[in-house]
């Protein structure tokens, strides 16, 4: 609570302090790390990557701010009642790790800061885990109790009409609370602040636009077959060549693949190459005349000199750089760093004329094309030169660039599983990382294990097995014993508030799951003992159980925003505390009208 020490490692300490003391053996220590919703979050993390790399986030975020218009409290509204539809059909995990780059993507689109955004999210999607039997793993426990005790089990939508309600009262609360939602130290912070530059914005700085010319290569032409060292081109026409892109049978039989490799002075033409070269039409006129080319474009958009092979960054010389007072043709920056210097800026003027001969003084930027391989590689050339920005996410975006229908197919390939529970809810999300990285939507493993969130992962592996530690100690059926002597007298209604605040209480500190786990049974017998009806009793564990406002660790919802929204152990319990004693209110009146005694 003092947020002194950061989640993860009070989580880890913990469980230490458990296995120490001897509450835990070394191997119940470890099943977290080894449980299905640990796995299943960190294949949600790669799945949001790719719903936010292929742009999916971005138009699912412009179709929702088109329909609320220009009010923010409007698209507010909506956004959470999205959220609940969505987390119906699916787990609140699973909702949560989908929605947040499309809630970030909005956010930032209409400049407001995603932590007003984040939180309301984690709530709601906990509250939509009461709209069907299969929203939330606490449903299914109670569901399975009855049947174990000789009762019907819970239909599809019988819990529906409290989920409802629950949803009601937490958008109608956070619509009021939601300014207060935003951690202080962020309240003046936007979503658009320190947005890195794309390589389109760097292309527009750079002023390219309308010197890219695409040329094609004839058969006839002289220039097949050709070495570019040979050719002379800079020197002899003023111009350069940035790209070759070339269709070639050998990829997929019958199914032509196109081919990019940034041009070099080992680069060999071939027939009905396409050249991306950097220069004007009236420049070109000599070089397309004596190799006999065809000009298929001229003033191309400078954006085609990024794909999923090819980008381009911008570099600054360090005030220590050996580069320094040297002109690009001595340092050979292609030959050493296999990148074309396509552009200098100097105080704010663009230098594109003749660059070969400018000497680089300090304060220089330069901008550069190549392979993104290149690229990253020179962003670690620390005495010389440092990259701007984060070209390893623009990679990673120009690899998913297009694909937005993909990730769309495998976002609904997931859902449709865990619907239907063809596999276990982590297969199903297992299956679908995967192919996010098999198809390009996630570039390659690199970029999705740097997609996970360690800290979430760590943090709910470390506490799933505190449920054990209370098990094993005793102290969970000394405080169940003790909560139905103390409440027993006030009768069946004073027994079911004590159970629904008991479950709330400790479903701050371990999972749902683990929670309605430990106290269904409770609940089942202190129903059977009071000769009431056990739906009442089993419904009041699985609404508490899904009552996880109060703490970072209540939910894995709450540790996945909690890094990404800024919010601390506090920011938590200032929300979540007066809304949890709201829903107590109200659920004490609503589960015995719609479950009666």
């Amino acid at each position: 609570m003092t947020n002194r020490l950061r989640a993860d490692l009070v989580a880890v300490l913990a469980l230490l302090a458990f296995v120490l003391t001897g509450i835990l053996q070394p191997a119940e220590a470890l099943t977290g790390f080894s449980n299905s919703v640990v796995i299943m979050i960190a294949g949600l993390f790669i799945v949001g990557a790719g719903i936010l790399r292929t742009g999916l986030a971005q138009m699912a975020g412009n179709v929702l701010v088109r329909y609320a218009g220009d009010s923010e409290k409007r698209l507010f509204v909506l956004l959470l009642l999205i959220v609940a539809f969505v987390g119906a059909f699916m787990s609140n995990t699973g909702t949560v790790a989908l929605m947040m780059p499309i809630v970030v993507s909005i956010a930032i689109s209409i400049g407001s800061n995603p932590s007003k955004f984040l939180l309301p999210l984690s709530y709601i999607a906990s509250f939509s885990g009461l709209l069907t039997l299969i929203a939330s793993p606490p449903n299914l426990i109670v569901s399975q109790l009855l049947v174990d005790n000789g009762f019907e089990r819970l239909s599809f939508f019988q819990i529906t009409p409290i989920g409802l309600i629950g949803v009601a009262v937490g958008v109608v609360y956070l619509y009021f609370m939601r300014d207060r939602i935003v951690p202080k130290g962020m309240r003046n912070a936007k979503g658009d602040v320190s947005q890195p530059l794309s390589p389109k914005q760097l292309a527009k700085d750079y002023r390219l636009g309308g010197k890219l010319l695409q040329i094609k290569v004839p058969e006839d032409s002289s220039l097949v077959g050709q070495r570019l060292s040979q050719l002379k081109i800079p020197a002899r026409f003023h111009m350069a060549i940035l790209k070759i892109e070339r269709k070639s049978m050998e990829g997929i039989k019958f199914l032509p693949m196109t081919f990019q490799e940034m041009a070099g002075p080992s680069s060999i033409i071939e027939a009905n190459d396409i050249l991306y070269v950097q220069g004007t039409a009236s420049q070109a006129e000599n070089l397309i005349r004596e190799y006999g080319l065809l000009l298929v474009e001229q003033g191309a958009e400078a954006e085609k000199l990024v794909s999923k092979e090819l980008g381009i960054a911008e570099v600054l010389l360090t005030p220590h750089s050996r580069l320094i007072n040297k002109d690009i043709r001595s340092i050979r920056f292609r030959e050493t760093y296999n990148l074309n210097i396509i552009g200098i800026n100097r105080q704010g003027k663009q230098l594109l004329k003749e660059m070969s001969k400018r000497q680089l003084r300090f304060g220089d930027s330069l901008l550069v094309q190549g392979s993104w391989e290149s690229i990253e590689l020179l962003a670690r050339e620390t005495k010389d030169v440092v990259i701007v920005g984060q070209p390893q996410e623009h990679a990673s975006v120009a690899s998913a660039s297009g694909k937005a229908w993909v990730a769309g197919a495998i976002m609904l390939l997931m859902v449709t599983l865990m619907i239907t529970e063809v596999f276990p809810a982590f297969i199903s999300v297992l299956i679908a990382a995967v192919l996010m990285i098999l198809t390009g939507c996630v570039r390659n493993m690199d970029d999705a294990y740097g997609q996970i969130n360690w800290e979430s992962i760590i943090l709910i592996a470390a506490m799933l097995p505190m449920a054990t530690a209370l098990e094993n100690s005793g102290g969970m059926e000394l405080l169940s014993e003790g909560m139905i002597k103390l409440l027993g007298g006030l009768g069946a209604i004073g027994v079911l508030g004590g159970i629904y605040l008991l479950t709330m209480v400790f479903g701050q500190f371990i999972s749902n799951t683990a929670t309605a786990v430990l106290f269904a049974p409770i609940a089942m017998s202190a129903a059977v003992s009071l000769d009431v009806n056990p739906y009442t009793f089993l419904i009041a564990v699985a609404v508490g159980a899904g009552m996880s406002f109060a703490t970072p660790v209540a939910s894995p919802t709450n540790a996945l925003v909690m890094t990404a929204g800024g919010y601390s152990f506090k920011d938590f319990a200032k929300i979540g505390i007066p809304l949890q004693i709201i829903m107590f209110v109200v659920m004490m009146i609503a589960i015995p009208l719609l479950f009666p005694l």
